[in-house]
């Protein structure tokens, strides 16, 4: 599988954010940013430029998956 990198993380998680904002008094992100964040955030602290899509969640690999495919 294709690598994913950092910034392309960042990137659909700022789709998301921005197509569905968050909501309530915790500014809860949607589902889908939600769960790019997790792994976004281990990358972090783990220093890694990237990682394999099959490392992924099955969550955060749908919505990395939608947001690809909003690109055309």
């Amino acid at each position: 599988m294709d690598r994913i990198t950092l910034p392309q993380i960042e990137e659909a998680i700022n789709y998301w954010r921005k197509r569905e904002p968050s909501q309530g008094e915790e500014s809860r992100l949607c589902p889908q940013a939600a769960a790019l964040a997790a792994p976004y955030a281990l990358m972090i602290i783990g220093h890694r430029a990237d990682m394999g899509a099959e490392e992924l969640p099955l969550a955060a690999l749908a919505a990395y998956q939608a947001w690809q495919a909003s690109l055309g």
